[in-house]
């Protein structure tokens, strides 16, 4: 049986459906001693600290929503997901 998500720190609701086209799950909180947590759907997914949270933090300041989701993706390892082991074995690929 699955928990219910915990209300965000804010006092709202968390709501695990994505709202936007290209809407991973992904979300992020700063600590108060500067460590950067990445959430997905609301559960800590990575905890970051010193170079590269200053460098995710970067992109989601100054990059759009699409490549903050897609870098919080690569840093969880996310990322790639599916058929890719099976690509690799197809006859066209094992020559």
């Amino acid at each position: 049986m699955n928990k219910p998500a915990a209300p965000a720190e804010d006092g709202e609701d968390f709501n695990p459906a994505p709202t936007r086209p290209f809407d991973l799950g992904f979300s992020h909180r700063e600590r108060k001693d500067g460590s950067l947590e990445v959430l997905r759907e609301g559960r800590q997914a990575a905890l970051l600290r010193g170079n590269r949270a200053m460098a995710l933090l970067h992109i989601l300041n100054t990059g759009s929503f699409e490549q903050g989701q897609q870098a919080m993706a690569k840093i969880t390892g996310n990322y790639k997901r599916g058929n890719e082991g099976q690509a690799a074995r197809h006859p066209r690929r094992t020559g």
